[in-house]
This record gives structure tokens, C-alpha cells and sequence, in this order.
């Protein structure tokens, strides 16, 4: 029995090859899109879960109340780790993770790399495979552990293990320990470990409860639960800073929740990349389901071609059971060709997928895990698609289908109607989607940036570029490679420090906990950056030697501090007195979907970290960069010369949206030709059984025009339908999502009528092509054949 239901799947493919390819393609298309998001999904969902330790240990936040919100942040004081292992018998293991980039040098090689200070018990909590030394290999003061990559940046293929390499010219480091290359579903990013007790060395580490600067994380013993640890450690900064107005609390989260739950809301993480996650796994769900749709609106379409093979076995016997498995395993059959042209469509996808989402996904093709899990997908596709198909044409009445008046159902509702209706329903809310994510980018980008962003490159103070400044900013200036140098906490289009505390004339208690974005600068602050100045000056330490302790304001700082005339006001914080000299306008340093933030730019008493430089725009941007290059060689001959453009820069603060608007439309795409083969097979098919139909038409006198219109109606009143039932969904969907931004558009009304006559367009063009084809066809031989 199960020889002859294979051999009556294989010709019924055979014999109606058109709608096998058609049937085949769409399902390959719609798992082949569901495969890759899938794919990503997990990769998505495991980073950080494959620690043998993960479910013990979290990661300390803090939490408090600013400018009337409360806030929840991840950077944690530096003494807190110390003083957790010290007072909390709970703790089995705590670390610190602060960034670190140090110039290497091993020979005639020098490279900037970039890595982490940690404390020992890194490699004990954390499961990254050595692969060379052991898990304390970070005891030793002068040890580093290199990653593979990063040992073949500096050796090469050598054996990098026990060799020495020099960090900024100043120290010699053995190589104590090699790891694996990081997986790519971690948060971490590094070349390298070094030891906390160099940052300590070097003058980077520091006991103030009151700098939040790096990443702490605790391994909590066995059996200790999360809630009572939190009670217990809630205020240790409040204890620790002896701080009567402090009301920062202390609390954990799950080390393996914090790549997806990295958004704060009310004090909690409660969203982020995690909304992105459902969102795209509603979407492969969809886009399987459309593909599955289109196997059952074909498979049933033809369902009077295989009605009298029903008839005949049900007439000699056949249970309705044994139908229904023999639909079902050809749907299988066909599922797994499909499942195998998908796997080759998605390995060919992968390289572009994946630059696309910026992601190294890969098919584990040597994980028996993974076959198990394709295997298990292909058969709930095939059972998915041919489920109704089966129970559909297994329903056939025997008597009627063999005395030949059984017809196939011609009601106004009808569930093949509902599925293509279901299609289309989704693939334009999805086009919707797309062009409201499309326009909200356009929006922010065409959003005054308030500064001047040509031109305009960053370089880290690195080396001896502090100690030869002022050389390097009067060549630049003299060889005209610019127009203006200034030094910078941090590049422009980031915010890398904030602070509150600060008091001024007029200012209250409910104002220490106003919280201000931290900028600072020596001189030409508003002419490098290409600001604008409102009231007063600009810092400038040559011209005003005061000016180490003045400050700039934005107009957000002057509103929220109440100032009517800031100029020359005193504002207390970080135990000086800084003098205001300007204010500038506001312009977009974080996120240009929000609005800006209070904004204070401090004089050179303050720390700098790196340098803007202008470019001359009289002179190419090559020629510029490679006089600046010669002149940082010789003062800071060790370094190279590194830089980054800020108009790139800000353009990475739409990469999110981007990408997400980039999926959609390619998903969207997707969908509406898997869609568009399904409306293509169906308007075949009824061509042909209407092909006597058309010719009568056609010798009464009917028009092409009118036939094609005939064949078209029915069709494009179900696309209209689904445009009505689309437009609110999408409406609904991406209203929601806007909420999450302040600086957002209204949705136009052309935005939906421009899905809505798209996808009538694709459907009517689709349709058109079998209609005007029947429609020409010579009507006597239809006629003749009959």
C-alpha cells in the first residue's frame, strides 16, 4: 500500500509539474526566510547562556531617581566588588570589567588593541575555553591572557604561549593564557585580559563610592536567592558613602537576561533587544504559515482532478483515515524537497544575511541537535501544509464524484478565500510597517543635528599626544589641515559622562539629583564643532587663563536650572567652583528620536580623553588626513594614527532602525511573491477550467478586456478586503512602536494607500499574465478540444 501511495504522489507531481514547481518554491521561499530568522532568534536568545555557571551569576545595577524619572544603569562604582566579597557570606566570586586599549608591541609590530582589566576570577565564573594555561592565569601582576585572535595578531602562527609583549612602551606582559576566539553570542568584545591590579599600577583604578565606571559582576554561592541577596546589598552604597542625600539602591539581574533586557523602564529592565526578538519570530511564524497557505490553495484548487481518485477508493474500501495519511505523506514528500532547496537557499543567503544583521550565524551542519531540529521542521511543515488539503479532499462523497455531478464549492466564503485573504492581510501590514520605520528614519536624519558634522574627525589622546598638545594643534592650524583643535572628554555624538550633585544661585535640594551630560573642552569648543552660541563666550585657557574652571551651558541646562542670566553664575559640583562664560544651542549628542539632554561642557580642570579636529574644507579630505597623519608621527612616533569621523558616527545612531526596516521590507518582499506565486497557481488553474467558458465568451464577441477583467474580479475584491483588514493591524502595530520615541512622525494617510495600490498592482500584474494569456488563446480549439 505504501509502494502505490508513493507511486501516485510521484506522477501526481509528474503530471502536474507547473503546480508542483509553483507548490514546491513558495514552501522553499517561506522556510527557507523562516529558517533565517529563526537562526537568528537563537543566536539572539542564547548569548550568554552557555556558561556552566549562568544561572548563579548577575550582573549589579543601580537605580534612582533623576529629574523626576527613575532610572535604572549598569556602571557601578569600582570599590563595590571589594566590599561585596568582603561583607556578604552569600558572594562565592565577584569581578569588575573595565575597558582597556593598550599600543602593543612585540618587535618591529605595533598595534592598538583593544581588551578588558578583570579581576582573576574572570575566567572561574565565566566559561570561555583556554586553550593554553590555566583559569588563574590572571594572579600573576605582568600575566595576559590573549585570545586566539588576538595572539595571531601579535605572533601570528607562532606559539604565543610564555612569549612577552610590551604595553605602551612602558611594561613587559607574558602571555599566561590563550582562549578561544569569543563565540558570537556573547556581549563581550575583547583581544585580550589584563589584571585588575595593573589598572590599579597605572592610576586607573580609584576607592569613590560616588564614580560609577565599570561593570561589576557576582557569582552568588549555591542555594542563595536572588530576591533576599538584593534586600541585603540594596544599600551598600548608601552605607559606604556616609551620604545623607544618596538614595542610589543597588540591585541584580541575571548576567544571561542582560543582552536582551537592557532597556530601563520605571527602575527595571524590562525591555530592549528582547521586543525585536518577538517581533521577528511573529514574523517567520507568518511567513511559514503563507507558504503553507499557498500549498493548501493550490493543493485543494486541484482538488477536481483528484476527485474521482477518492471516489475510487473509497468505493473499494479505503477509511477516510488511510486518505488523509496518503495526502498528508505526499505534502511531507513535497515538504522535504522544499526543506532541501530551502537549507541551499539559506546557505547561499548567509554571507549577506548576516552582513545585514552584523551577525556570523551559521548552519551547525555537524550538530545532530540541529538535523533532529530541521528534520522535526520539515515534518511540521509538510503536516501544517497538507492538513486541510487532506482532510479536504478525503471528505469527497463517493457517489457524487463517480456519477460525475460532484463541483467544487462556489460560495461567497470560502476557506480558500479567507487564506488568500490571510496572505495578503499580512504581507501589506508588513509593506505598511516597513515605510512607517522608512519615514521615521528620514524623520530623525532631516532632524537638525546643531552641529556641524563635515569635516569634523575624533582622535584619542594616546601616547604622548597630552604631553606634545600644543605642537600638534599649532601645526595642524599652520599647515591649514585645520581650522580648529579642541581638546574633548569624549567624541561629540556620544555621551560618555554624567553627573548631578552641582548647585547654583537659586538651586534647591530636589536639584541635586538633576542629572547633566558631561562634555569638556580647552578652546574653540563652539568653532570646531560648529555650534551655536547664544549668550556669552567661548572657553578659551589662552586667551582667559581663568578659564580652566569655565563652563558652558546648553539652553536644556539653562530651562531646567531656572538661570534667566547664566553668564558669569557659579555652579558648585565635583568640589569646584566653575564659572558659566556661554551658552550654546542644543544639539543631538545621544539618541536624535529623543530629546536633548541637559548639557554642561566644563573647562580643562576637567579630564580629556581625546581631541576633535576641523578640517580645512579648502583641501581634499586624503590630503588633509596625510599632513595630520605626518605630524601626530612625529610627535607620537610609537602610535598610529587613529581617527573617526563623527558624520559617520551619528549616521550609526539610525543602524537599529535600519536594520529593522531593512528585515522588514526584505520579509515584506518575501511575502508578497510567495504570495504572488500562490494568486499566479490559482489563477492557472482557474483559467483552465474555465478555458470553454472564455471561448463561448470569446465567439459571442467578448473583448480581452472583458475576459481578463472577468478572470481578475474575484480576485482583487479578496486583495481589497485584506488592504481594509491590514491597514488598522498596521496602524495599531506601529503606533505602538512609535510610542517609544519623542521626536516621531504622524502616520500619513498615504502611507497606507501607497501599500494598498502597491500590492493591487503585484496581485493585478500577477493575474493579468494567465487571463490575458487565456483570454488570446485561439477560442475554436478550446472550443474543439472540449
Amino acid at each position: 500500500m505504501l509502494k502505490n501511495y508513493l507511486k501516485v504522489a510521484w506522477r501526481s507531481l509528474i503530471r502536474n509539474f507547473s503546480f508542483s514547481v509553483i507548490n514546491i518554491l513558495g514552501l522553499a521561499i517561506g522556510m527557507a526566510s523562516a529558517i533565517l530568522i529563526l537562526l537568528w532568534v537563537q543566536n539572539e536568545m542564547s548569548h550568554d547562556r552557555f556558561h556552566a555557571k549562568k544561572d548563579r551569576i548577575y550582573r549589579l545595577n543601580n537605580r534612582d531617581s533623576f529629574n523626576g524619572d527613575v532610572w535604572a544603569w549598569s556602571s557601578t562604582p569600582k570599590p563595590m566588588v571589594p566590599a561585596l566579597k568582603q561583607e556578604y557570606p552569600d558572594v562565592e566570586d565577584a569581578v569588575r570589567v573595565n575597558d582597556a586599549k593598550f599600543l602593543f608591541t612585540v618587535g618591529d609590530k605595533h598595534l592598538n588593541l583593544e581588551g578588558i582589566f578583570t579581576d582573576p576570577g574572570f575566567l572561574h565564573m565565566f566559561s570561555f575555553p583556554m586553550i593554553q594555561g590555566q583559569a588563574n592565569a590572571l594572579n600573576g601582576n605582568y600575566n595576559i591572557v590573549l585570545t586566539q585572535k588576538g595572539a595571531k595578531k601579535l605572533f601570528g602562527d607562532e606559539n604565543a604561549m610564555g612569549k612577552v609583549v610590551r604595553l605602551d612602551s612602558t611594561d613587559n606582559f607574558t602571555v599566561a593564557g590563550i582562549m578561544a576566539d569569543l563565540p558570537n553570542n556573547t556581549k563581550f568584545d575583547f583581544d585580550y585580559l589584563l589584571p585588575w591590579s595593573y589598572m590599579k599600577k597605572i592610576g586607573y583604578d580609584d576607592t569613590a563610592w560616588g564614580n560609577n565606571s565599570v561593570e561589576s559582576f557576582v557569582l552568588l554561592k549555591t542555594g542563595v536567592n536572588q530576591t533576599d541577596f538584593d534586600k541585603k546589598i540594596e544599600g551598600i552604597t548608601i552605607r559606604h558613602r556616609n551620604d545623607d542625600g544618596n538614595t542610589t539602591h543597588v540591585f541584580t539581574q541575571l548576567f544571561s537576561d542582560t543582552w536582551l533586557y537592557s532597556k530601563s523602564e520605571n527602575g527595571h529592565f524590562v525591555g530592549g533587544r528582547v521586543s525585536m526578538v518577538r517581533l521577528f519570530s511573529v514574523i517567520a511564524s507568518f511567513i511559514l504559515l503563507i507558504a503553507c497557505i499557498n500549498f493548501m490553495n493550490l493543493s485543494t484548487a486541484r482538488s477536481e482532478k483528484r476527485a474521482k481518485e477518492v471516489g475510487i477508493r473509497k468505493a473499494v474500501g479505503a477509511p477516510k483515515r488511510l486518505l488523509v495519511m496518503q495526502f498528508i505523506g505526499e505534502s511531507i514528500m513535497l515538504a522535504f524537497f522544499s526543506g532541501i532547496i530551502a537549507i541551499i537557499l539559506v546557505e547561499l543567503s548567509l554571507p549577506a544575511f548576516n552582513t545585514l544583521v552584523s551577525k556570523s550565524i551559521y548552519i551547525p551542519f555537524t550538530d545532530p541537535v540541529y538535523w533532529l531540529i530541521a528534520i522535526s521542521f520539515v515534518l511540521f511543515t509538510g503536516l501544517l501544509a497538507g492538513s486541510y488539503p487532506a482532510l479536504y479532499l478525503s471528505s469527497f462523497k463517493p457517489v457524487k464524484v463517480l456519477k460525475g455531478t460532484f463541483k467544487a464549492a462556489n460560495a461567497q466564503i470560502t476557506p480558500r478565500k479567507v487564506l488568500v485573504i490571510i496572505q495578503f492581510t499580512f504581507a501589506i501590514a508588513l509593506v505598511i510597517c516597513t515605510l512607517v520605520v522608512i519615514k521615521q528614519i528620514k524623520h530623525a536624519q532631516e532632524r537638525n543635528a546643531g552641529y556641524v558634522k563635515d569635516n569634523l574627525i575624533y582622535v584619542p589622546l594616546q601616547g604622548d599626544i597630552s604631553k606634545h598638545y600644543d605642537l600638534i594643534k599649532n601645526e595642524l592650524l599652520r599647515k591649514g589641515v585645520a581650522v580648529a583643535v579642541t581638546k574633548s572628554m569624549s567624541g561629540i555624538t556620544s555621551r560618555n559622562s554624567d553627573g548631578w550633585g552641582f548647585s547654583w544661585p537659586g538651586s534647591t535640594e530636589n536639584d541635586q539629583k538633576l542629572d547633566f551630560v558631561r562634555m569638556a573642552s580647552d578652546a574653540d569648543f563652539v568653532k570646531a564643532m560648529g555650534v551655536k552660541l547664544v549668550q556669552g563666550r567661548d572657553i578659551d585657557i589662552k586667551a582667559y587663563p581663568a578659564d580652566s574652571l569655565a563652563l558652558l551651558l546648553n539652553e536644556s541646562a539653562v530651562k531646567a536650572m531656572r538661570l534667566s542670566n547664566p553668564v558669569g553664575q557659579v555652579v558648585k559640583g565635583d568640589g569646584r567652583e566653575w564659572r558659566i562664560v556661554g551658552v550654546i544651542k542644543d544639539f543631538i549628542f545621544e539618541s536624535p528620536y529623543e530629546k536633548v539632554q541637559q548639557l554642561m561642557v566644563f573647562g580643562p580642570r576637567a579630564w580629556f580623553n581625546g581631541m576633535h579636529i576641523k578640517l580645512n574644507n579648502q583641501k581634499p579630505v586624503a590630503q588633509n588626513l596625510a599632513v595630520a597623519e605626518q605630524i601626530f608621527k612625529e610627535s607620537n612616533p610609537q602610535y598610529p594614527f587613529e581617527y573617526k569621523f563623527m558624520d559617520e558616527e551619528y549616521a550609526r545612531k539610525f543602524r537599529n532602525e535600519k536594520r529593522i526596516g531593512s528585515l522588514a521590507g526584505l520579509f515584506a518582499g518575501l511575502t508578497i511573491f510567495i504570495s504572488c506565486l500562490g494568486l499566479f497557481g490559482l489563477s492557472t488553474y482557474m483559467a483552465e477550467n474555465r478555458i470553454k467558458e472564455i471561448g463561448v465568451r470569446k465567439v459571442l464577441g467578448a473583448s480581452v478586456l472583458n475576459i481578463t477583467t472577468l478572470l481578475s474580479r474575484d480576485f482583487l475584491k479578496l486583495v481589497i478586503i485584506s488592504i481594509l483588514i491590514a491597514s488598522p493591524i498596521a496602524w495599531w502595530m506601529m503606533n505602538s512602536w512609535l510610542q517609544g520615541y519623542t521626536y516621531k512622525i504622524n502616520m500619513s494617510v498615504w502611507i497606507f494607500a501607497l501599500a494598498g495600490l502597491g500590492a493591487m498592482s503585484i496581485a493585478l500584474l500577477t493575474i493579468s499574465f494567465q487571463s490575458v494569456k487565456a483570454a488570446m488563446a485561439n477560442p475554436i480549439k478550446n472550443l474543439r478540444s472540449e
